[in-house]
């Protein structure tokens, strides 16, 4: 038997006593408590007054003198010593002998400062209302195996306030997302994450069966084509937050499971919305009191207007190449050269679009925003006029990460049913990641949808860079792991 074993059943064993003296463990109701921090805040006043206060907390250290048990409580964050004494708590000796570090307890009582000054609860009565049954690592800190805490991420939220920041921080910003959103008046929708057809974006889907309906279904990859067919319907501003899902690789920028923003304005086109996304992250960061952004120890020019570039003329300043003059042979040439894994099947634009991931956008770090992509990787975009191989699309670009996608929204159901059509032959041709073709999606364009524009936010890569964290698996509470070894 191994030590944590040993450790455990000497816990057991402690439960079985407490039991065995009318206490319970695990109680179904527990006496409302005051938050350590409002505790903390109003320690003078309630001190002066003698103000009898309930503490629910996790037991951090336990130190014991006699007739004396020191207590470290922690509770949401923060930290309050407690002191129990012989003469005052009825149940002393038995919590003296069954208390450990990790079980939670009640205690109710008045403050005091001791001697040297700590702020105390000094507790009329406690009851253990959790029992801990396996020791806390008390080498959690600073533990070098990265997947193991990210496996164990309750333990590392728990015992490690730099990892838990970010995750907190993280639901402030998907707040102030929806703060600034909802005061533009965009309405938040939510569409099928089961669908019959993966369509709005180029990705392997998840496949699964409803047994219900005997058929084949996937989990979305994007909301897209839902949320513009609630354009259609007559909605003009509307927007969804939620999740998505591409049965695709892991890594600092991705992760199979991931949260999206998508969102779709009527009446306007690729160049307001870029002008629109510069607005928004500027309210963004007012919200949040980001007055200078920092990112891996480099300051990110935020002031707007951000700097526009073409997507040839980005391939060619990282590459050389010329995308429309090169052949595809030059193109992989290209990828060979570098040692830049492809898919030896994809088409020209398709291997630039390589060379923009792989060799140009790690490279690019304040804000730019990459327009007028080539119309063979923007099937659901719409076509320049000033040149239809290309189309009014959009990317911004900072910090190595693409953070936004966009673009004006093809609404021709001839056009889109052409594109949808030379998608699904390159499906059929062994490309499981491209788009299919969706006859409801094109029934609904036939009925009409006005004029649009809408983006895609990877909410987790933006809070990466708001938390200044190197890795999106950072912001995430569980990220999706390998199975252990």
């Amino acid at each position: 038997m191994g030590r944590i074993e040993e450790l455990i059943d000497e816990r057991k064993a402690k439960l079985e006593a407490l039991r065995a003296s009318g206490a319970d463990p695990y109680p179904a109701r527990v006496a409302g408590g005051t938050a350590i921090e409002t505790v903390l805040d109003r320690f003078t006043s309630w001190h002066r007054q003698k103000k009898i206060i309930v503490v629910n907390a996790r037991v951090m250290g336990i130190r014991k003198q006699g007739g004396l048990i020191f207590l470290d409580l922690l509770e949401n964050r923060a930290r309050l010593q407690a002191l129990f004494k012989k003469d005052k708590v009825k149940n002393f000796s038995v919590l003296k002998e069954n208390l450990d570090i990790g079980d939670f307890v009640s205690v109710k009582g008045t403050l005091f400062l001791t001697k040297s000054g700590e702020k105390t609860l000094g507790a009329r009565s406690a009851v253990l209302i959790v029992k801990s049954l396996r020791p806390l690592p008390a080498t959690w800190y600073g533990l070098k195996d990265a997947e193991e805490r990210y496996r164990r991420r309750y333990l590392d939220f728990l015992l490690n306030a730099e990892a838990a920041a970010p995750i907190e921080r993280r639901s402030e910003i998907v707040l102030a997302i929806r703060e600034v959103l909802d005061g533009e008046g965009f309405r938040e929708f939510e569409t099928p994450i089961l669908q019959a057809v993966a369509g709005g974006a180029t990705a392997r889907p998840f496949e699964t069966h409803s047994n219900a309906l005997d058929r084949k279904l996937f989990l979305r990859v994007a909301p897209e084509l839902y949320l513009k067919r609630l354009l259609v319907a007559g909605w003009e501003k509307v927007y969804e937050l939620g999740k998505d899902f591409r049965n695709e690789g892991v890594d600092r920028e991705h992760n199979p499971e991931f949260t999206m923003l998508e969102l779709y304005w009527a009446y306007q086109d690729y160049s307001s919305l870029m002008k629109f996304v510069e607005k928004a992250l500027a309210a963004l960061l007012k919200k949040l009191s980001v007055k200078k952004l920092f990112y891996q120890g480099r300051p990110v020019r935020m002031k707007a207007p951000w700097p526009r570039v073409s997507f040839a003329d980005v391939i060619k300043k990282y590459s050389g190449i010329d995308i429309y003059a090169a052949s595809s042979d030059d193109v992989r040439q290209f990828l060979s050269k570098n040692n830049i894994a492809f898919d030896n099947r994809l088409a020209k634009y398709e291997l630039a679009d390589e060379i923009f991931k792989k060799v140009a956008r790690p490279f690019i770090f304040d804000p730019l925003l990459v327009i007028n992509h080539p119309k063979e990787i923007s099937p659901l975009a719409k076509a320049r006029p000033e040149n239809p191989e290309e189309t009014e699309r959009f990317q911004l670009v900072m910090c190595g990460m693409e953070i936004v996608n966009g673009f004006s929204e093809l609404n021709d159901p001839i056009d889109q049913r052409m594109r949808m059509e030379l998608q699904e032959k390159l499906y059929r041709a062994g490309h499981p990641e491209v788009s299919r073709l969706d006859e409801d999606f094109i029934e609904a364009l036939e009925y009409g949808m006005p004029p649009a524009a809408g983006l895609g936010i990877g909410i987790d890569r933006l809070v990466a860079i708001l938390t200044d964290s190197h890795s999106i698996k950072d912001v995430m509470a569980f990220p999706l792991m390998k199975p252990k070894q």
